[in-house]
């Protein structure tokens, strides 16, 4: 669908800006959930919700 729309050229150029893309996304994500509250964020990834169980 995308090289129909914007052409060959711009679809090669499209696949090679998408390993840049993925890393800047994963260090966004990071620094995202760095600078909130952590917490909540990895309170949904399973190894990592075990960990930090407070007793209330």
């Amino acid at each position: 669908m995308f090289p129909k729309l914007f052409g060959p050229k711009y679809a090669s150029l499209a696949k090679s800006w998408l390993p840049s893309l993925a890393g800047w996304s994963a260090a966004g994500l990071v620094g995202v959930i760095h600078f909130t509250d952590w917490r909540r964020i990895l309170d949904y990834v399973p190894y990592i919700n075990g960990k930090f169980k407070k007793d209330e």
